[in-house]
């Protein structure tokens, strides 16, 4: 028996709770041109991309670092892995149903991830201002 090459969505509520919180802490710490990507009719792998711009080395590392924090003692789950800190070009922290990705200016424009993913729909997030 073939399978059709449908992919249905999960229903993703709380992937989506924990990308646009993430998304926050990216806000809070400077993050630039930040995008949630919503990634569920796509793929079975992940629901959520959070995508962001960096202008520092100490920034991409302060923001990774904010929502490592978010995910481990707030909401009390682990990443599964994290790639390119110490380079700090683009870093990939992977909690399975969201995945960030924290690039620097240069590195977001060449690899150009929302035009790869560019089927996938835009969530709508506007960062609040803190006091």
């Amino acid at each position: 028996m073939e399978m059709p090459n449908i992919i249905v969505p999960r229903d993703g509520t709380e992937a989506l709770k924990r990308a646009k919180m993430a998304a926050q802490v990216i806000a809070d710490n400077r993050g630039k041109d930040i995008v949630i990507l919503d990634l569920r009719k796509l793929t079975y792998v992940f629901d959520y991309f959070i995508i962001a711009t960096g202008t520092s080395n100490r920034q991409l590392h302060a923001m990774s670092d904010a929502v490592d924090d978010l995910f481990e003692k707030d909401l009390k789950d682990q990443k599964l892995t994290t790639e390119g800190y110490r380079e700090s070009r683009w870093i990939v922290c992977d909690y399975g149903d969201v995945v960030v990705h924290l690039f620097e200016e240069e590195t977001r424009d060449y690899f150009r991830l929302e035009d790869l993913w560019g089927s996938a729909e835009r969530v709508e997030f506007t960062p609040s201002v803190l006091d």
